[in-house]
């Protein structure tokens, strides 16, 4: 062989080819993701009946089950079901406008976010628990309560997400507004609003799943109607399978929680390079 062929043959150095990259099984990480599922309930079916722990404090799953499908064919569970979701929505909806809107005003005005920057910092970390006490004060046991909880969570979340999308802004973009005399309301518009978007969309999601814990925690210790007091209810009277059947409904409204504010963000920012690249892969 000629040496022309052969250096035609020989790999240059740093113009190889890149590796392919394998294609992500998704069919795949669901099944792993339901064996695992199996495996918690093969767990949880088998511990109580071969005496690993007693089945007075955990029944086995096929009783919890068989108690879930005895909650599910009640108007009362309904009931319950739709006060909660009533709460969350509401309490979601206003920490939503209300952080949205304060987040907007603070964040695009220097001088007023270092007035209230050190007052944010501060009310912030209070656990909405604290104020269970204040609200039951204020409203009783009826859904405000519960509200008050909810909104108090839930606003942080979203307003700390504004407050740095704001923050995020072109400098440059926001002098350009300026300088061709936009009004507040534009600017907020057509100049903040696109940049805070994906910082609003994920305090959305973080909002939504804090809402929901603040919503059953409320109604399990306040006694506001819904699935938590449900819980309560089923504990205090000695009903076990009842009330694991209970926890199982929360855990899946959480996961449905989750879902819906995942589809949310994908339509929403379906424009970003993030949600792209996910979509993508």
């Amino acid at each position: 062989m000629s040496t022309a062929a052969l250096s035609t043959n020989a790999a240059t150095p740093g113009t190889a080819s890149p590796p392919r990259r394998r294609p992500r099984r998704r069919g795949g990480k669901a099944v792993l993701g339901l064996a695992g599922i199996l495996c918690v309930v093969a767990v949880i079916e088998l511990a109580p009946r071969v005496g690993i722990v007693d089945r007075r404090f955990l029944p086995p799953f096929s009783e919890m089950f068989a108690a879930l499908v005895a909650r599910v064919q009640t108007p009362e569970f309904w009931t319950a079901f739709g006060q909660t979701l009533t709460t969350w929505a509401v309490g979601l909806v206003i920490a939503m406008a209300a952080g949205i809107v304060i987040g907007i005003v603070v964040g695009g005005i220097p001088v007023l976010r270092e007035a209230t920057s050190s007052t944010i910092e501060f009310l912030r970390p209070i656990p909405s628990v604290a104020l269970i006490p204040l609200a039951v004060l204020l409203y009783g046991t009826g859904m405000r309560s519960t509200l008050l909880l909810v909104v108090y969570a839930s606003f942080w979340q979203v307003l700390v997400q504004v407050l740095y999308g704001v923050q995020d802004v072109d400098p440059v973009a926001r002098d350009t507004a300026r300088s061709y005399r936009f009004k507040a309301l534009t600017q907020a518009r057509t100049v903040i609003w696109p940049t805070a978007l994906p910082y609003v969309v994920t305090g959305f999601r973080l909002a939504a799943t804090v809402a929901l814990i603040l919503t059953i925690t409320g109604e399990l210790i306040i006694g506001t109607p819904g699935l938590g007091k449900l819980l309560a209810v089923a504990q205090q009277s000695g009903a076990v399978a009842s009330m694991y059947a209970l926890v199982i409904v929360t855990g899946l409204l959480g996961v449905a929680v989750n879902v819906l504010a995942r589809l949310v963000e994908r339509r929403v920012l379906r424009w970003h390079p993030s949600v792209r690249r996910e979509s993508a892969a």
